[in-house]
């Protein structure tokens, strides 16, 4: 489990001080407090110590949405099995309309 406190930016993000706080945020909450970490570190004006912080909180924040994505990808097998041969899956297709 990630660490009792993580900061997700010093600047413009706010503190997330619990594991249930962290686990209350939505996926895209999170993909949010990435994006706000990865423009931090592109900005190249963090000292050394506080960019290795900032990468940190990502790595646990990239986990997390990934945990995220496992678990909805679980629930879609679920609504998706077939009693007699399991879990239906296959390869997402996006049909394009022809105007786009």
């Amino acid at each position: 489990m990630l660490g009792s406190c993580i900061f997700t930016g010093w600047s413009t993000l706010n503190l997330v001080s619990t594991n249930e706080e962290l686990d209350a945020l939505s996926f895209e909450q999170i993909l949010g407090r990435l994006s706000g970490l990865v423009e931090e570190l592109e900005d190249g004006e963090v000292p050394l110590e506080q960019a290795l912080g900032t990468f940190e909180r990502g790595v646990a924040l990239a986990r997390l949405g990934s945990r995220r994505l496992d678990e909805a990808e679980r629930r879609i097998e679920v609504l998706l099995q077939d009693d007699e041969d399991g879990p239906t899956t296959g390869p997402l297709t996006m049909e394009r309309k022809p105007d786009e």
